[in-house]
């Protein structure tokens, strides 16, 4: 069970909200949010391009840019090498297309998932000396590919690491030492020493920066390099990047710019799934479209999604928007069989009591063992990884997803010899071990791990105890100045303590939600859509006859008649 927690931050709501214009409500949200100075504020409430940084200030950026300058010119054969997910996807779309612009002898290559792993490895860099390549731009990795980058350098090939990722480390002395790859340049906000003061770029973020700052010195205006800022934003989200500073700007102004996208692939897309015309949100990227793309390299090639960028021709583009939407219907399909194995696991093998999960299922396909990871996560409210024998029969691959206070990476550092490769982010990794190891990697991250299930609980951090008599279309519609919503940015959580159930009623095919009519305390009446388990619903009716419900407002309009409701996350 979930823990309940009422936000108690203490300021001047009224003044704020005068100040600007807001509801009390929204000032108090703000507060809950740490946005308290005039210029986060400003900047939260409304973004501007202004608020996005400069990228010259990330070390070796103008050593890369020199770089590109000079293979340009020099019309040496460039490769990039991107990601099969949906930053890489959109980071590699990046590059591609401006190094086109600036007249570069460039193409690009994306490892296979289950031929070639994540990232660039030596048999591309072999393929790159096959083809008379002199110089690798990589996208969304790199940064822990100090083998393959070696054998690049040794073969004379120059490289260029673009990337965010965590740089690898080992504990020397107590001490982290870094261990950079051999790379001409390196783009990487993550590194200690890069003076760019937001470190939390996506990779397709990072790329876009330096596109950004190769236009000018081709010769190219700057605002040219805009057209990409919605690639970086859908990727931002894609990527489930924290929402806060620089990414919320950068989301906020991509989505204005995707919501009339001149992108024919995406707005084709965008038809297919049938929510043109439609607000876009970070909701559209992060559960609609964005799964499309991750499809192409999940269960075929992510060159599909990239050809979808690119196709200038609206044939191609139906026909590539609707393998992509196929894909991700059968990605549903193995998903929802891999989390019903992946349960059963867990119960069988008695590891519910484990702080850490760590889930062998060695016949999922392993192109959605994170999303598996991500769904035991929701239900265990804990760390996850999910190992599936690798495909090409090479030990065992994995996915891994956290949670708040736990750092995946890190904690994997402390097991790195048990790993052929690892790398990530706090709260994502992906892995690969020999087979004889899973069950020491399951000892070892429990016995490492120094945060009981207890403190790994999920808390539902509400904003603003309010009946349902406060609420006004007016206040629903302002709650729109707080989106993007996301990873580092929730969205908002109000409550209502003792709800009488005047009526319920299941809805959907399968009976999937409940709709209810709902009195609150003070009489105010509204209607409630509750997409858990209706279980949850009759055992508390059960127990106490009224329930508590946290809840988000909104308006809902059917047949040009609008009327408020609430949808409820939680009950109890």
């Amino acid at each position: 069970m979930a823990k309940w927690m009422m936000y108690s931050k203490k300021a001047d709501f009224q003044e704020i909200a005068a100040r600007h214009g807001v509801d009390q409500v929204i000032a108090r949200i703000l507060v809950n949010r740490g946005v308290t100075e005039e210029t986060q504020i400003r900047q939260y409430l409304h973004p501007s391009a202004d608020d996005l940084m400069d990228g010259s200030r990330m070390r070796d950026m103008e050593k890369a840019v020199s770089l590109l300058r000079t293979a340009v010119t020099d019309r040496m054969r460039i490769r990039i090498i991107g990601d099969y997910d949906i930053d890489g996807i959109q980071a590699t779309y990046i590059l591609h297309q401006g190094l086109l612009r600036v007249g570069a002898l460039v193409d690009y290559a994306v490892p296979n998932r289950m031929e070639d792993g994540y990232g660039l490895n030596v048999s591309m860099i072999e393929q790159c000396i096959a083809d008379g390549v002199g110089l690798v731009v990589t996208c969304d990795n790199g940064i822990a590919a100090a083998e393959a980058i070696a054998a690049a350098k040794e073969a004379g090939l120059m490289v260029i690491v673009t990337d965010h990722h965590e740089v690898p480390y080992t504990m020397e002395q107590g001490h982290k030492c870094y261990h950079l790859p051999p790379a001409d340049a390196i783009v990487n906000p993550k590194q200690a020493d890069c003076p760019y003061p937001f470190k939390q770029l996506c990779g397709a973020a990072v790329a876009w920066k330096v596109i950004r700052q190769l236009y000018p010195v081709m010769g190219i205006a700057k605002k040219e390099a805009d057209c990409f800022l919605e690639n970086a934003a859908f990727a931002t989200v894609g990527d489930v990047m924290e929402l806060q500073g620089e990414n919320r700007s950068l989301v906020a102004l991509g989505l204005k710019q995707l919501q009339q996208t001149s992108n024919l692939g995406m707005r084709t897309l965008i038809e297919r799934c049938g929510i043109q015309g439609k607000m876009l949100s970070a909701y559209h990227i992060g559960f609609i479209l964005g799964p499309c793309l991750n499809a192409s390299g999940r269960l075929d090639s992510a060159t599909k999604a990239i050809e979808l960028l690119e196709t200038s021709s609206a044939r191609e583009a139906v026909a590539l928007a609707d393998a992509l939407q196929s894909l991700n219907e059968q990605r549903k399909v193995m998903t929802e069989q891999g989390v019903k194995a992946a349960i059963a696991y867990v119960e069988d093998h008695a590891q519910s009591a484990d702080a850490v999960l760590v889930v062998y299922l060695p016949k999922v396909h392993e192109s959605v063992a994170g999303i598996i990871a991500g769904r035991l996560r929701e239900q265990y409210e804990r760390p996850v990884f999910v190992l599936v024998d690798a495909a090409d029969g090479e030990g065992v691959k994995g996915s891994g997803r956290s949670v708040e206070g736990y750092s995946m990476y890190d904690e994997m550092c402390k097991c790195s010899e048990l790993f052929t490769r690892f790398g990530g982010h706090p709260m994502a990794a992906g892995l690969s071990l020999p087979k004889e190891n899973v069950d020491a990697f399951r000892r070892k991250i429990n016995a490492v791990c120094e945060l009981s299930t207890e403190q790994m609980q999920t808390v539902i951090h509400i904003d603003v105890p309010m009946p349902f008599s406060y609420l006004t279309p007016e206040r629903i519609r302002q709650l729109d100045l707080l989106e993007p919503f996301g990873n580092g940015n929730p969205k908002p959580v109000f409550a209502q303590k003792n709800v009488t159930v005047l009526r319920r009623q299941p809805m959907g095919k399968n009976g999937q939600y409940t709709r209810m009519e709902l009195r609150g305390e003070d009489g105010g009446q509204i209607e409630g859509l509750y997409f858990g388990d209706v279980k949850n619903v009759e055992d508390v009716l059960s127990e106490k006859g009224k329930i508590t419900v946290a809840y988000y407002p909104q308006i809902n309009t059917y047949r040009g008649t609008q009327k408020m409701q609430v949808v409820i996350s939680q009950i109890c």
